[in-house]
């Protein structure tokens, strides 16, 4: 099953998963996130992969990474897109004027696994720079042009490339 089909049969099941909290109410109750992201997660792992609600429409992995500072094992589900046969994940953060934490993490330890579908492996993260950033970022754009709707952060927006190990 491609992953179009996967985002096709998801927009048309009920789903679970609360409305998307805005980055006030996540800043103001970090709770609030992390009931979210485990509500995504949940869903995602249930439905093989797909995730309803506000994601019926995108396409979604869980990323599993370590912790800079704890160590421990955390597992965000991300918007991916792919570019040129290359996954890509970006940091865009609603538009917020910081990074969200899986950028650090990634930074510190760019060993990672990810749940893609009904697939799951080992992938390195890799933080695209320079001009590949800007071409693929305008790349991912292209194919998700409601970040343009997004505020205007001063800070550049990350971008990492997940590669099967």
């Amino acid at each position: 099953m491609s992953d179009e089909d996967h985002t096709e049969s998801a927009a048309h099941e009920p789903s679970n998963v609360p409305p998307i909290p805005t980055h006030a109410e996540a800043q103001a109750d970090p709770e609030v996130l992390r009931v979210f992201n485990a509500a995504v997660v949940d869903e995602f792992r249930s439905r093989g992969g797909r995730v309803g609600g506000p994601f019926a429409d995108s396409r979604v992995l869980l990323l599993t990474m370590t912790g800079a500072k704890s160590g421990h094992r955390r597992v965000t589900p991300l918007e991916y897109f792919t570019v040129e046969g290359r996954i890509l994940i970006v940091a865009t953060r609603g538009g917020a004027p910081q990074n969200p934490a899986w950028v650090h993490n990634l930074r510190a330890n760019p060993a990672a696994h990810i749940e893609l579908g009904t697939e799951s492996y080992d992938v390195e993260a890799e933080e695209i720079t320079g001009e590949e950033r800007d071409d693929l970022f305008a790349k991912v754009v292209e194919l998700c042009p409601r970040i343009t709707t997004y505020p205007k952060p001063e800070r550049v927006i990350p971008v990492f490339e997940l590669r099967r190990t």
